[in-house]
């Protein structure tokens, strides 16, 4: 579920953390992804015209397939090169949330079918689009075509989001990219949000930086983790009546949990309520300390796809336009071979800039200065 209302305080006290551009501004980058956030997303946003799911003969689900195929696609004819992270084992803190989503997807299938004798289809397919959940299947589903495309991919040891900001923090990927703003928590240097949505949503992609985040909020890192704690996440419930403005107040007053527990229980008019055997402090080890793959054992590798092996996947077993996957191919072939160039920013480090510097246009700058440090602000890493 994320961190509730992490957004908004970002937004409010760091705003300059925030970049909102175009896909396309990321070329030349390679970027780790959250997979089982994007199955999420393509299992519910994939859809036929009457509102269901995309399915092959037998009557499995596909839709989850085009999501991949067509968003990778568009990475990389962008100059982006994708890698996907699954999720592993959850952790045992978890427990309590994932029972929470097993409540809630009941109460939806119960609501749809109640809706069948009454409901409209739109209300209909809400209720089912609650529902959805991922698969053992699907998540194999995902990665055969992967494999099939040569995009590489993870399997994580527990959470997707950790191991994306592993992968980013050892200069693997420029950044991870997910949905949920805790992938802030586990330390990457960039977070990237809104890669994978459908392209109808015309949604920009949000790229938070995490050093200028902490300098904004004026924490370390592991007060950021406290503050999300108390804001709320997966791995606990919060102090009953502490909302996300109270919650940032406390933090800066007090500097970590254990100090705003100690002075809610020594002021006896305090309407707050800590719950009894409150495990922040478990929840902060796992944000701190996570159980992820050592990055030194991952490779990797962007190779040229299994034509043939597609062909036989997508349109033989799964029933896909072969006309459109053999297109689908092409444009994965010339993303790869042309994404290999990389960004200028991946050569030159900006180390400061003079007034006439920011006056002069950037091809200037280039044929003036790209050999003297000093004319031209730049020097080679």
């Amino acid at each position: 579920m994320g961190i509730k209302g992490l957004n908004a305080l970002i937004s409010e006290h760091s705003p300059k953390a925030i970049k909102s551009g175009e896909m396309k501004s990321h070329f030349g980058r390679k970027v780790a992804i959250d997979a089982s956030m994007c199955l999420y997303q393509f299992l519910i946003a994939v859809r036929q015209q009457d509102g269901s799911q995309l399915t092959n003969e037998d009557g499995e689900t596909t839709s989850h397939l085009m999501g991949f195929f067509y968003r990778t696609i568009r990475m990389v004819n962008l100059g982006i090169k994708p890698c996907y992270v699954f999720d592993g084992k959850p952790p045992v803190l978890k427990g309590g949330e994932l029972e929470k989503r097993l409540k809630r997807r009941e109460e939806a299938e119960a609501k749809a079918a109640e809706l069948k004798e009454t409901g409209t289809v739109e209300e209909i397919q809400k209720f089912e689009r609650r529902t959805i959940k991922v698969t053992k299947q699907q998540n194999e589903d995902a990665k055969k075509l992967l494999g099939l495309m040569g995009i590489p991919y993870v399997e994580a040891p527990c959470e997707a989001e950790s191991q994306c900001a592993e992968l980013a923090k050892a200069g693997k990927v420029y950044a991870a990219a997910s949905e949920d703003m805790d992938t802030l928590c586990y330390d990457p240097p960039h977070l990237l949000r809104n890669m994978t949505v459908a392209e109808s949503r015309k949604l920009p992609i949000k790229e938070y930086d995490l050093k200028t985040v902490l300098e904004g909020l004026e924490m370390d890192r592991r007060t950021f983790v406290d503050l999300c704690i108390l804001l709320g996440c997966d791995y606990c419930e919060t102090i009953k009546g502490i909302g996300p403005v109270t919650a940032y107040k406390l933090i800066k007053k007090y500097g970590s949990i254990e100090k705003i527990i100690e002075s809610i229980e020594q002021d006896e008019k305090s309407k707050y309520v800590v719950p009894q055997n409150w495990p922040f402090a478990e929840a902060r080890e796992l944000f701190l300390n996570p159980e992820v793959a050592d990055s030194k054992d991952v490779d990797l590798k962007w190779v040229a796809p299994n034509e043939e092996g597609l062909i036989q996947y997508m349109v033989r077993e799964n029933g896909f336009s072969e006309q459109r996957i053999k297109d689908g191919i092409e444009k994965l072939k010339k993303g790869l071979k042309g994404g290999s160039q990389g960004r200028l920013d991946g050569f030159f480090k900006v180390v400061g800039s003079s007034t006439s510097d920011k006056k002069r246009k950037p091809e200037e700058m280039t044929k003036k200065g790209a050999s003297k440090k000093g004319k031209s602000g730049f020097k080679k890493r």
